[in-house]
C-alpha cells in the first residue's frame, strides 16, 4: 500500500499530477480541486490510494487523509468503483458528503456525473452509516487554492474527463465565465467545478 507519495511536481494534465519520487515519476489520478492547488515545480505531498487491477495499477492522490479515507469508503457501496468515487469527490469534499447522507441528500448526489434518481437512493441506503457525521462547518470550496489563469482549459477538461461531452462542456463553462469574472484573475477551479455541474444538472 502506498500511503501517500511527496515531491516536486513534474507535470499536470486535467486528470493526473506526476510527482517526482527518488528520481521515479509516479502518475496519480487527482480530482480537478486538487490538481488546481499543485504548480510544476514546487513540492507536494498527496495521500495516495493504489487500485489493483487485473490489467492496472492506478494511483489515486488526494489533498488529505480525510479525502482518502473517504474515496475508500465510497467504494465499500455496491457498484461503486474507483471513478465514481473520485467523481463524487470532484463535486462534493469529504464534509459535504457527509453531510448529504447524514441528511438523505438526494439531490446533492444526482449532481455527480453517472448518478441518477434510483442510483442515488441506493448509495444513501448503504453509505448513511458508514462515512460518520461531519466533522466542519466550513464550505465545501473554501480551502481551495486559486487556480492558474487557465480556468476554461482546465475546467472543460475536468468535465469532459468526467463524462460530458465537449459541447456541454463548453456550454458549462460559459454558464459559470460570470462568477469567474467576479473572482477576478484568480478564479478558484473546485468552486468554478461545483457550479459548472450545478448548471449540467439543470439543464437535465
Amino acid at each position: 500500500m502506498i500511503a501517500f507519495v511527496s515531491g516536486p511536481v513534474a507535470a499536470l494534465a486535467p486528470d493526473t499530477a506526476v510527482v517526482e519520487v527518488g528520481g521515479v515519476g509516479m502518475a496519480v489520478q487527482c480530482t480537478p480541486t486538487t490538481l488546481s492547488t499543485l504548480r510544476v515545480g514546487e513540492p507536494a505531498r498527496l495521500a495516495t490510494s493504489l487500485v489493483v487491477r487485473e490489467d492496472s495499477l492506478t494511483l489515486y492522490g488526494f489533498a488529505d487523509d480525510d479525502e482518502r479515507q473517504t474515496f475508500e469508503l465510497l467504494q465499500t457501496a455496491s457498484g461503486v468503483g474507483p471513478r465514481l468515487a473520485q467523481a463524487m469527490l470532484a463535486v462534493h469534499s469529504p464534509d459535504a458528503l457527509r453531510r448529504a447522507f447524514a441528511a438523505g441528500d438526494e439531490k446533492a448526489l444526482t449532481a455527480v456525473p453517472g448518478i441518477g434518481k434510483k442510483g442515488a437512493q441506493k448509495l444513501l441506503l448503504e453509505l448513511k452509516d458508514r462515512l460518520g457525521a461531519p466533522v466542519g462547518s466550513a464550505p465545501a470550496a473554501a480551502a481551495v487554492s486559486s487556480a492558474p489563469a487557465g480556468w476554461r482549459e482546465q475546467l472543460h477538461a475536468a468535465l469532459v474527463g468526467l463524462g460530458y461531452a465537449p459541447r456541454d462542456a463548453e456550454e458549462a463553462v460559459e454558464a459559470v465565465a460570470p462568477q469567474a469574472a467576479a473572482a477576478g484573475g484568480a478564479p478558484q477551479v473546485g468552486q468554478l467545478l461545483r457550479a459548472a455541474l450545478q448548471s449540467l444538472n439543470r439543464a437535465r
